[in-house]
């Protein structure tokens, strides 16, 4: 395989080798597909010592394909990694632009990266997968499965489905009283959606500085902020605050007016459909999935704030095994 990683990120006590050790039974792997590399960290039942090459077979059940989101990293599954390992081979991706995979100009439309994690799950020889995804990562899983329906065999999203017109109605000025130290269940107000589409000045005002937009964000989406740890902060600003990863991270926004053309040409899903909406998402989660899937089934977590897995990892694990048994 392909060993390339970020140097940067590589040199430093918050790399994937360091990151790695408390994932007991996960390799880091890299490799290229759809002309770019990516790194992604394999684990988990039917998978033999030192990992399963390209064109390996795992020996377990359906593999469960992981897709993370912003601003975050493959890390972002440390959580719940190791209970998902007991029952299913475990594939974890630094999708297009994030962590130690490569950061190109273009193709962060969430249909050019579905087409990477193609690459990845035909490369690993694989001919049906349950996939996952978080935030961003749900909206690349959910492209996933619009696009190649034959590979999918159960679909996860969690706060994070794909992008639609209902974006368009997103407030660029908060309703009195609903802006507060906490996001409002009722009326969100994700000012980041629109900052994240500015190019070129996030990076020079966050590069080197980006964990004051994790700390606020984290507190302000988050029920008990105190679960997101100062280790976990310190990951991810490593990452963050490199002016590329700026530039890439937000391009995952700058494409949704083509990821809402392209959903538009897309027919409803028939697989099997989960939706896992935090206090925040839950309801609106509710109301879209069923437009987009014939055989859909919402749960909320209502006790936790946008990042699910540390609020509340007991809660997503039981829905997934509940769900892909």
């Amino acid at each position: 395989m392909t060993q390339k990683k970020n140097s940067s990120i590589s040199q430093n006590h918050y790399s994937d080798d360091e990151l790695i050790k408390s994932f007991p039974g996960f390799t880091n792997q890299y490799t290229t597909v759809n002309g770019i590399n990516l790194h992604y960290v394999d684990g988990g039942s039917g998978t033999p010592p030192g990992g399963t090459p390209p064109g390996g077979t795992p020996l377990g059940g359906t593999p469960l394909i992981c897709l993370p989101g912003w601003p975050q990293t493959w890390y972002s599954y440390h959580p719940i990694a190791r209970e998902l390992a007991e029952k299913y081979r475990v594939i974890i991706v630094d999708i297009r632009g994030m962590g130690s995979s490569e950061m190109p100009d273009t193709g962060y439309d969430k249909k050019t990266m579905a087409m990477d994690i193609l690459g990845l799950v035909q490369q690993l020889g694989f001919t049906k997968v349950h996939i996952m995804g978080h935030d961003i990562g749900g909206m690349v899983a959910m492209s996933f499965a619009f696009n190649y329906p034959e590979f999918t065999e159960k679909l996860i999203v969690l706060d994070g489905a794909h992008p639609s017109d209902g974006m368009m109605q997103m407030p660029l000025i908060p309703p009195a009283g609903t802006f507060n130290a906490k996001m409002d269940a009722n009326m969100p107000y994700a000012w980041w959606m629109g900052f994240n589409q500015v190019k070129e000045l996030p990076e020079k005002i966050l590069e080197g500085r980006f964990h004051y937009l994790l700390d606020w964000l984290f507190e302000y989406v988050m029920i008990d902020g105190s679960k997101m740890s100062d280790f976990e902060r310190e990951v991810y600003a490593s990452v963050y605050n490199e002016a590329d990863r700026i530039r890439t991270s937000n391009a995952w926004y700058q494409t949704f007016t083509q990821d809402i053309a392209d959903a538009k040409t897309y027919q409803q899903l028939e697989m099997p459909v989960l939706g896992v909406g935090s206090n925040v998402s839950y309801n609106y989660m509710k109301m879209g999935l069923p437009y987009v899937a014939k055989d859909v089934n919402v749960v909320g977590i209502l006790d936790s704030g946008h990042y699910m897995f540390e609020e509340q990892p007991g809660q997503v694990i039981d829905a997934v095994f509940e769900f892909l048994k």
